[in-house]
């Protein structure tokens, strides 16, 4: 059985928006749901081919992916703060 992409970050690899990082919030065989919170909001996230999309080997803090995991609400404002502190904490990483 796959390990769920669920609340992982993914950075888009093709298309008008390559380099964007999105949160996985949902999967089927081929396609993942991708939301970045402001351009493609929770209600609406964007379909994209899994080839064309690079899984970053993070996922969001536990409080929120145990709420993504329960279908609990969750807001956009979350998510871009998610995706900004871990990006960031990468970067500060990465810098050192």
């Amino acid at each position: 059985m796959k390990d769920s992409l669920t609340g992982r970050f993914a950075i888009s690899g093709a298309g008008h928006d390559k380099g964007c990082v999105y949160l996985i919030v949902g999967e089927e065989d081929k396609h993942l749901y991708l939301t970045d919170g402001r351009f493609h909001p929770l209600d609406k996230p964007k379909k994209k081919n899994r080839k064309h999309v690079q899984i970053i080997n993070k996922t969001a803090e536990e409080p929120f992916l145990s709420r993504l995991y329960n279908n609990d609400r969750i807001f956009d404002h979350e998510v871009k703060y998610a995706i900004k502190t871990t990006i960031r904490k990468e970067e500060d990483h990465v810098k050192e």
